[in-house]
């Protein structure tokens, strides 16, 4: 008898922040993070100003596309932040990302589909990338869970790629009480 969990578990790298993507706990969360990464900047409130609604718009339009939890990296590297992202989302049945190209690897969790995708700039404003996708089906349910990473850092992709892959590896069902003491 497969139980269908009541929640996952992740393990990130220290410096990652959770940002609230729920319209009632999003500019709360915003303005945490945007605060701590301007702890002690004071003359900087067009960049602050400008950090804080694209967070809202980036917030705002994963929650629209079924996020459900939204991490960015604040790790530093001497004086840089270690830019990259995680996207939780959760597929209903019916709605699955494209699998070409994907290979099938187990995690934890159990079997899932990882596909990364390398993207060069193609309008001459975006950065290149590096995406890395798990689509990992939730037990005893016709749903999945889609972990999407992201990093501009082109230069050191694949060390990015070996902490995405830990952190996906990491991935734990959380079952529910069966209400038997």
């Amino acid at each position: 008898m497969t139980v269908t969990p009541v929640d996952y578990e992740l393990l990130l790298p220290e410096g990652w922040f959770r940002i609230g993507i729920e319209p009632a706990s999003r500019e709360c969360s915003v303005d945490a993070l945007v605060d701590r990464r301007f702890s002690g900047v004071d003359n900087a409130p067009h960049l602050k100003k400008r950090l804080r609604n694209e967070l809202l718009a980036q917030a705002a339009a994963a929650y629209h596309q079924g996020g459900i939890e939204l991490y960015l990296s604040m790790q530093q590297a001497g004086a840089l932040t270690v830019p990259a992202s995680l996207l939780v989302t959760l597929l209903p049945s019916g709605r699955t990302p494209e699998a070409a190209g994907a290979s099938v690897v187990e995690l934890a969790a159990g079997t899932a589909l990882r596909r990364r995708t390398d993207a060069a700039p193609d309008d001459g404003e975006a950065l290149p990338s590096v995406t890395l996708d798990y689509q990992v089906p939730v037990p005893g349910t016709e749903t999945h869970l889609l972990l999407t990473f992201s990093t501009p850092l082109v230069q050191i992709a694949d060390a990015m790629v070996e902490l995405f892959d830990a952190v996906a590896g990491s991935l734990r069902w959380r079952a529910g009480s069966s209400g038997r003491e």
